[in-house]
């Protein structure tokens, strides 16, 4: 006899899937470091790096806008499963394949990734949690997803350099084709999603509503549509874009800024800031999963705003020359605002109506991989010129200012809410109907 699907069951499946998802990124950011130096050893031209780089990020854009159809055609479990038994294939291509065909298969392994990576990130985010966390336990999903992509970075990258020298690339591409297998062995016993409707299958009354109007079908995208009409949601997405070209700024320049530090080793610097960033990361995920019910209305909008002024901020003061304790603190800072505006990032936006999910966070994927692929050749231009610190103070600077805008247009429309917002009830999903 089949095992009943309470509530305690999904959350045991969900945490099944979070350690099969936590495995596949420490997988993805050990290959970071493998496939990028592979890249160059095969080439030889650090130009193919970039253009590695580019097509990755580039193929993460156009998925963004592919979620929602993809989605909208098939139920999220099969989505999931097959773009890791993808990623996984392509990996064996490339182990297999001769010397003369390895840099185009590299690409080709470049491209693969940040489609299927996004694909899978989007339907994680708005399908698989809000359908098996009840909405009063998102906030728990969301940090424990968080947490254990945390963790996985901090170990992708420790190891990286371990199992390159070690092993050789063969070793680091086999184990990163293993983990992308047993994620989707946890993503099989999850129960099976509804396939989520599509315009012409569902009236787009709510849509419409949404948007401010009155029409009853709309031939636009329901994201484009619904941002046009939510000026919070639509500046919320506009932040995370300018905030993944603050994360370009601090990215290009620790390793300039490490150099500069300490000429001998300068992959001192750029290690500590990292294990210290993520070790906050995963305290404020401890503090939030533990955060008593009404306490969470802090994790929508509001919350996200006031965590990248704090997150921002900090990656400014990184680079202005403080003595090693006080980077630390900062750094440690840092994680833990990075941490909550993913979170309230996350939550606002599964709290928005089924048929507009989907496309608002694959929106939202395009926007932040344009983002930050613009921010990282931007910032690398400026980076010959000008210091680290003018450099990420100006990036995140950015990102500040449209932040403080933000929080203002929350306050302003908490302090006016529209007409039979108090009805909805409180709380985060509450709070994301009456704020988009």
């Amino acid at each position: 006899m089949p095992e009943p699907v309470t509530a305690s069951v999904r959350e045991r499946r969900y945490r099944i899937l979070v350690a099969g998802y936590a495995l596949s990124s420490y997988g993805s950011y050990l290959n970071v470091v493998a496939l990028n130096l592979y890249v160059y050893a095969v080439t030889d031209r650090a130009l193919a790096v970039g253009a590695f780089m580019a097509v990755r990020l580039a193929a993460g854009i156009v998925a963004g806008l592919l979620a929602a159809p993809i989605l909208a055609r098939w139920s999220a479990r099969p989505v999931m499963f097959w773009v890791n038994v993808v990623q996984a294939a392509v990996l064996a291509v490339l182990v297999a394949a001769p010397d003369t065909l390895r840099t185009p298969v590299l690409f080709v392994v470049s491209a693969v990734g940040g489609i299927t990576g996004t694909v899978f990130l989007v339907a994680l985010r708005s399908s698989v949690i809000p359908e098996m966390v009840a909405e009063d336990r998102r906030t728990w999903a969301n940090s424990l997803m968080v947490s254990g992509r945390s963790l996985a970075m901090v170990a992708g990258f420790a190891s990286a350099g371990v199992v390159v020298s070690l092993l050789g690339y063969t070793a680091a591409f086999l184990l990163d084709m293993a983990t992308f297998l047993v994620c989707a062995v946890a993503v099989a016993q999850l129960p099976v999603t509804r396939r989520q409707k599509t315009d012409a299958e569902e009236d787009t009354a709510e849509t419409a509503s949404a948007a401010g109007a009155g029409k009853k079908r709309r031939r636009l995208p329901a994201a484009v549509v619904v941002l046009a009409g939510a000026p919070v949601l639509g500046l919320m997405v506009l932040l995370r874009g300018v905030d993944a070209l603050g994360s370009s700024s601090h990215n290009a320049a620790l390793p300039v800024y490490s150099t500069e530090l300490d000429t001998d080793s300068p992959a001192t610097f750029v290690s500590v800031f990292w294990c210290v960033w993520a070790f906050g990361n995963i305290v404020a995920q401890q503090v939030i999963q533990r955060l008593p019910r009404r306490s969470e209305q802090a994790l929508g909008a509001l919350g996200f705003g006031l965590g990248t002024i704090v997150m921002s901020g900090a990656f400014i003061l990184t680079f202005a020359g403080l003595p090693w304790t006080a980077t630390v603190l900062i750094a440690l800072v840092a994680g833990a605002a990075d941490g909550l505006t993913e979170v309230s990032y996350t939550q606002h936006l599964q709290a928005l109506p089924e048929r507009l999910r989907t496309p608002a966070f694959g929106l939202s994927a395009t926007v932040e991989s344009f983002g930050f692929g613009a921010g990282m050749i931007a910032v690398g231009a400026a980076l010959d010129v000008f210091s680290p610190l003018s450099v990420v103070a100006v990036a995140h600077g950015v990102a500040i200012v449209i932040a403080v805008l933000f929080v203002a247009l929350v306050l302003r429309r908490r302090s006016t809410p529209p007409a039979g917002a108090e009805a909805e009830g409180r709380g985060t999903g509450a709070e994301a109907r009456a704020e988009v």
